[in-house]
């Protein structure tokens, strides 16, 4: 297992126009992003820690490039080409983004910097928490006219499975606002997910969303069903499902629209992956204050992951994570920002 190290993490930030990111090495993880509201009054709107040593601390994952494998693998484990590979369990009996010490417990080093760019890269040996292949991994962040865009790429010098994303939680209303996310409105273009068991594996199959909870199509109040009775809810205690996007096609494009009616912040996600994780914070209680001072609550933030599909390794009807010596596995995420006057404005287009 490889070591999360034990030097010290510091701090890059990078800028241009009214938006400022601040990136740690440690996970090559977004720390801070300040956006404009429609007042143009800015505020820090992900979560993070105010200090840097709780990241070492047990994971929040808070703004962290998570993989190897982002989301979970069901019994730490897949057969790759004939050979199973035993994974590090760290949820229970499953692999959750990748065990412990996963990329975002790794230390990341800068490559490029600039104003309004930089690019970490991190190589993880072979065998690290079970996974085959040396991976070599980098991790762009480059502030645009519109907000934040993220370029992830992976290459391998052994046939292995690759799923990377930001595990950047969102609060709109501002990290030190002390409001949750449940006044935050939120459509998704999916009209299935990938319903989960128990331990919130997917079981498989492909579920409609038709007069369910889970329908985003039309904007919805996060917090409207929240708390119902919906077997998927209640197995998540809140929302902690991968939505599986209409038309995906491995190009650029929108995967979800948040907005937040107090401050007029709309957050339109782009991604090249054909899922979104939609987590609600649902676990979010207690631990280390965050970067405001404040202890953060249950569904004080959210995560949007774009994301392949949890357990596609053991899923052969879901789409390929596999990874081959001389190909580029590439992510493209885009977090574009712009403010509105209500939801109508906001969900105009």
């Amino acid at each position: 297992m490889t070591d999360g190290g034990g030097g010290p993490i510091e701090t890059v930030a990078i800028a241009r126009g009214p938006y400022r990111a601040e990136l740690i090495t440690l996970g090559a993880a977004l720390r801070v992003l300040q956006v404009p509201d429609h007042r143009g009054h800015i505020a820090n709107v992900v979560l993070g820690f105010a200090d840097l040593e709780d990241y070492r601390g047990p994971p929040r994952f808070y703004g962290a490039v998570t993989g190897r494998y982002a989301n979970r693998i069901g019994g730490a484990r897949f057969t790759l080409d004939g050979v199973e590979h035993m994974l590090a369990a760290n949820d229970g009996a499953n692999s959750l983004h990748s065990g412990p010490l996963g990329l975002d417990q790794q230390p990341w080093d800068v490559v490029a910097l600039s104003d309004a760019s930089v690019t970490f890269r991190h190589v993880s040996p072979a065998g690290h928490n079970g996974f085959p292949g040396t991976l070599t991994v980098e991790a762009r962040y480059t502030i645009d006219e519109d907000g934040l865009a993220i370029r992830l790429t992976a290459t391998t010098d052994a046939p292995t499975v690759v799923n990377l994303t930001s595990h950047a939680y969102f609060n709109l209303a501002g990290e030190a606002s002390g409001a949750t996310i449940l006044e935050h409105v939120l459509r998704i273009p999916a009209s299935r997910i990938t319903p989960v068991d128990g331990q919130l594996i997917p079981t498989g199959v492909f579920a409609d969303l038709a007069d369910t909870p889970f329908d985003l199509r039309s904007a919805r109040r996060i917090g409207a069903a929240i708390d119902s009775e919906d077997a998927q809810l209640r197995i998540g205690q809140g929302y902690d499902h991968n939505f599986v996007i209409d038309g995906a096609d491995g190009t650029l494009r929108a995967v979800a629209t948040l907005f937040d009616p107090a401050s007029g912040r709309v957050l339109d996600l782009h991604s090249s992956e054909p899922g979104l994780q939609l987590y609600s914070g649902n676990h979010l209680a207690g631990g280390a204050p965050g970067t405001s001072g404040r202890v953060y609550n249950a569904r004080d933030g959210l995560c949007l992951e774009p994301q392949k599909f949890p357990d596609s390794p053991n899923q052969p009807g879901f789409p390929s994570a596999r990874l081959d010596p001389g190909q580029v596995y590439r992510h493209d995420i885009a977090f574009r920002f712009r403010t509105a006057e209500g939801v109508d404005e906001a969900f105009a287009s």
